[in-house]
Order: structure tokens, then sequence, then C-alpha cells
């Protein structure tokens, strides 16, 4: 069951600007998984395809051509197939290590315009509507081998695919990439051929993609030379704490008396302490204790020999 929303709808964009955008029904039965930092990441590759294959379309055909990156979006399989033309050609490739196989579309009659030019010709609007012999077979293979070359180096920051042509289908009913009701993440990319726009999609399986698309958006691991001076700085920051001086203190065990007892302290008085006259001192540094000591001297000051050091309370758990 899908949500109806209006056809359109009207963001703001700034000061006295607006835009329409586009609303699309959402479908509960097939919740989206293909999150905003996962397309950001794909954005990011087949924008850089996109720009490779212009720059391979215009250097074979010799003309004035143009890739553009339009959409990426999750579709089961079958969606995909049915929104291909009833004719074109479907190039089938490998997407190890990923499980499964990837789909590049390209329209028939862009395929002839690109041979027809290859060959010398014009490549005008008007193409037939055939399967390619098997010298424009080759023609074509070699121009789809260097675009498959082009997205393995695009998308090599996401997963280091090595696409090879497992086998070329003009039916997209009889393309079996994966089953009808797998989740696919689909490219569409705008081919325009002498001004003549067509439609070029890229299919690839979202199973396999989207741990690596995972791994891609997470925070960039830390490199061995961050690491040497993450090591170097919390050195140097326990050695600069080791020489911070603090303020040792020396003293009995706190000893507890009424308010009455201390208003009426007079010079002569004898305050009965709890601290036993046989045990060490306490030495604290901000009311921490964290050692015991005698009294004594040294020369002509006095001194406190340490006899024993309090455990820390991590010690302690451990005990």
């Amino acid at each position: 069951m899908s949500l109806p929303t209006s056809s359109r709808v009207e963001a703001p964009r700034g000061a006295g600007e607006r835009a329409r955008v586009e609303a699309v029904p959402y479908d509960f039965r097939r919740p989206i998984q293909l999150s905003r930092e996962h397309q950001r990441v794909l954005h990011v590759a087949f924008d850089s395809f996109a720009r490779q294959a212009t720059t391979v379309f215009t250097s074979a055909l010799r003309t004035i051509c143009q890739v553009t990156l339009l959409t990426i979006e999750q579709r089961s399989y079958a969606e995909h197939v049915d929104s291909l033309a009833t004719t074109s050609y479907l190039t089938l490739f490998t997407t190890e290590p990923m499980p499964g196989r990837g789909l590049l579309d390209l329209p028939l009659d862009a395929v002839m315009s690109c041979v027809d030019h290859m060959l010398g010709g014009p490549g005008d609007a008007s193409q037939p509507q055939r399967p390619l012999t098997d010298i424009e077979s080759g023609i074509v293979r070699g121009l789809v081998d260097r675009l498959l070359s082009e997205m393995r180096y695009s998308i090599e920051v996401i997963v280091p695919i090595d696409p090879q042509v497992t086998a070329v289908e003009y039916n997209p009913q009889f393309a079996q990439v994966a089953s009808s009701g797998d989740v696919m993440v689909v490219i569409e990319l705008e081919l325009r051929i002498d001004d003549r726009p067509h439609r070029m999609t890229v299919c690839l399986p979202f199973t396999g993609l989207h741990p690596h698309l995972a791994a891609a958006a997470a925070p960039a691991p830390v490199s061995g030379r961050e690491r040497a001076q993450r090591a170097e700085a919390a050195m140097l920051l326990q050695q600069t704490f080791e020489d911070v001086p603090v303020e040792v203190a020396v003293r009995f065990r706190s000893s507890r008396l009424d308010p009455a007892a201390l208003a009426g302290l007079q010079p002569g008085h004898v305050l009965r302490l709890v601290h036993p006259s046989a045990a060490p001192l306490d030495v604290t540094v901000g009311d921490q204790v964290f050692a015991h000591a005698t009294a004594g001297a040294h020369g002509t000051r006095l001194a406190a020999l340490v006899v024993a050091t309090v455990p820390s309370p991590s010690h302690q758990e451990k005990s």
C-alpha cells in the first residue's frame, strides 16, 4: 500500500525564491534502505564516471557528446526491467568481489548512432532498430569496454570491482541479472550525441553494494602517521602532567568537634585527636590520601618518611 501525495509541492529556497519539487509516493511494503549518505557517496563516484564517459564518447565518436548524472534510486529488478525500452543494447558484466552481476543499458538508436559516427558516417537520428552485426558488435564492444574501465576507476573508492562483459542482450526480459524482487541500485544518466538526448542506465546489486557503501560513508580510518602523532601527543601530555607541581600536605587524621567546643577554645587547651599515636601520618593532595608517612627531620627542615602507599581504586577493583 502506498501513501498518496500531491504531485507537486513548493519548497522555499531563499528570500523571495520558491522552487517546485516533485513529490513521490512512498511504498511501506518496500522501505528505502539507500540512505542519504550512501547516495552522496554514489553521486560522487558516478559524477566522476559521467565526466570520464563524456571523454570516452567524444574521443571515440569525434563529435560533441555529453554524459550527465540524473538520478540514483533504489528499485526492484522487475521495476528496472519494466522501465527499459522493448529493444535495447544491454551489457551484462561481473561485479566481483560483490555477488551478482551488473547491467549497462544503452538505447539501441544511440548505439547505432555511435557505430555510424565511428565508421565515418554522420550519425543521423534515424537509425535501424535491429541487432548488431558481428562487425558492429566488435566496434561497440571496444566502446563498452572503455566505459566499464572508467566505471571501475570511478567506483574503486567504494569497492574495487573488475567488470568483465559476460553477455549482451537486446530484450530486457532475457537479461537475467537478478531475481525480479531483488533490490538494485539504478544510476540513470543522460547521454547527448549531437545534442540528441538518450537515456543510459547502470544497474548494480544493492545487497552486495550495501556493506561497501556503509564502509565508504563511515569516517576515514586513522592512518599510521596520525596514530604515531596521537601517541606522541599522549606521551608529551603525560610527561607534562608529571612535571606539574602540586601542594602536598602531611597531616593527622581529621577529628570531629561540636561547635560549642570550637567556640570555647583558649590558649593552653588540649584537643584529643582520633589519630592513634602509633599510626603514621596521612600524605594528601587535595584532600585525597595517597600515602602514609612518619614525621622526621632532614637537616634543619622537617621531613616525612613515606612508609606505605594507598592503592588506586582501579587496583583495588582488580584485586
